[in-house]
C-alpha cells in the first residue's frame, strides 16, 4: 500500500495580477514557503501553464518541472476546468461561458467547442511530457437547465444529451489512453457529471472507457447532501485526483440545497475554510489510504467568509496531519505464532 501525497495546492484560486500570484516562479515561492510540496497547475486563457507548447516541446515541460523541483515542488496535476467545461455547453450558457475562451473564438459556440477540445488533447500530451499520470478537468453540459424534472422533460431528451457528451469525450479519452494518462472528472453542480448515477450514465455512454477517471472533492457533496463515504466505497478503483475542500449544509425553513438565488454567503449549502466546515476528512483520509489510492491531496480553496491567504497558509498543516502513513505490518505482528501450512490442516483436523 501506498502512503498518499500531499499537501499539494491548486493554484487556480489564487493566481491573480499583483506579485506573487502572477507568475508561477513566484507563486511556486510562496506555496513552497506555507509548506506545500505539490502544484495544481491551471491552464488556459491567461493560465500559468501553455498546454500547446507543452504537448509539443519536452524542453519547456522540463523546464517547468525542474524549476520547480529546485523549490522542493512537484506537479500534482494539470487542470483543464475551463476548457473542458467548453467541450460541452447549453446555448443558454454561451455568453456566460465566453470569457473562458480566447477573444478570436468568442461569441462563435462550434470554434469555441474545437478550441476546447484541442486544449484539452494538448493537456494529455503534455501531462505525458511531465510524467503525470492524471489530469484534473470537468465535462461540460447539455442537460444541465434540465436539472429538474419540470416541466416535464421529453422521453429520450437526457439520453440524447449523454449520448452526444459521449460522442464529445471518448475521441479525447483515446488520446489520453494513447499518452497513459487519467482524465478525472470533478464531480460538480453546473456539469453533466455531477453525481454517481451521472459519472455512471456517461461511463455507458464511452463503453467504460478506462481513462475516464474522478476527481473526488467532498465539499460538493455537501452541497447536494449525497454521502461522500459511500461515494468513495463505490468508485474508489475510478478515484485518481482528490481535492481537500471544505463546506457546510445549514438549511432553514426559508432556504435549502437550491439556495433561493443567494449570494454565497447567505446560501445554507457554502463553501469553507479547511477544518471550519463539516466534511470528515478523518474518514476520507482513512478510506482513501484503505483502497490504496495512488495520487495527491491538493487543497482547493474556496470560502466564502475567510481570507485566501489565510486559508492557504492553515490548508499546509491541515493536509499533512491528516495524511495517515500507511503501515508496513500488522499491529497484531508481535503474537504471529508462526503456524505453517502443514499446521493449519491439523488445526483444521485435515
Amino acid at each position: 500500500m501506498k502512503t498518499l501525497k500531499g499537501p499539494g495546492i491548486f493554484l487556480a484560486q489564487f493566481q491573480g495580477s499583483e506579485p506573487p500570484f502572477d507568475r508561477l516562479e513566484t507563486l511556486a515561492d510562496w506555496a513552497a514557503g506555507l509548506g506545500y510540496v505539490g502544484l495544481q497547475i491551471p491552464t488556459g486563457v491567461g493560465g500559468l501553464f501553455d498546454v500547446a507548447k507543452g504537448a509539443e516541446s519536452q524542453a519547456y515541460c522540463d523546464d517547468v518541472k525542474g524549476m520547480l523541483a529546485d523549490k522542493g515542488l512537484a506537479i500534482t496535476e494539470l487542470s483543464t476546468h475551463l476548457q473542458g467545461q467548453l467541450v460541452a455547453v447549453h446555448p443558454a450558457y454561451d455568453a456566460l461561458f465566453d470569457g473562458f475562451a480566447p477573444p478570436e473564438v468568442r461569441g462563435r459556440p462550434a470554434e469555441r467547442q474545437a478550441w476546447a477540445v484541442g486544449q484539452v488533447k494538448a493537456a494529455a500530451k503534455a501531462s505525458q511530457r511531465l510524467g503525470l499520470t492524471a489530469h484534473a478537468t470537468f465535462s461540460g453540459a447539455l442537460a444541465w437547465p434540465y436539472v429538474y424534472p419540470w416541466p416535464q422533460r421529453p422521453v429520450g431528451l437526457i439520453e440524447e444529451a449523454f449520448a452526444e457528451l459521449g460522442r464529445r469525450w471518448k475521441p479525447i479519452l483515446d488520446v489520453f489512453d494513447d499518452c497513459g494518462v487519467d482524465a478525472c472528472y470533478e464531480i460538480h453542480p453546473g456539469e453533466d457529471l455531477h453525481d454517481g448515477a451521472t459519472y455512471e450514465r456517461f461511463l455507458d455512454e464511452v463503453g467504460g472507457h478506462p481513462r475516464a477517471c474522478l476527481l473526488f472533492d467532498p465539499s460538493h457533496f455537501v452541497l447536494q447532501q449525497l454521502d461522500y463515504l459511500d461515494y468513495i466505497d463505490r468508485y474508489h478503483e475510478r478515484i485518481r485526483a482528490f481535492h481537500v475542500k471544505d463546506a457546510e449544509f445549514r438549511p432553514t425553513g426559508r432556504s435549502g440545497v437550491y439556495g433561493g438565488y443567494q449570494d454565497w454567503v447567505d446560501r445554507p449549502g457554502r463553501f469553507r475554510s479547511l477544518g471550519d466546515g463539516q466534511v470528515d476528512f478523518g474518514a476520507i483520509f482513512s478510506k482513501l489510504a484503505a483502497y490504496d489510492y495512488p495520487g495527491w491531496a491538493v487543497l482547493e480553496w474556496e470560502c466564502a467568509l475567510k481570507h485566501p491567504e489565510d486559508g492557504a497558509r492553515e490548508g499546509a498543516p491541515f493536509i499533512r496531519d491528516h495524511i495517515i502513513r500507511v503501515t508496513e505490518r500488522a499491529f497484531d505482528d508481535f503474537a504471529s505464532s508462526g503456524v505453517d501450512a502443514a499446521a493449519n490442516r491439523r488445526l483444521l483436523g485435515l
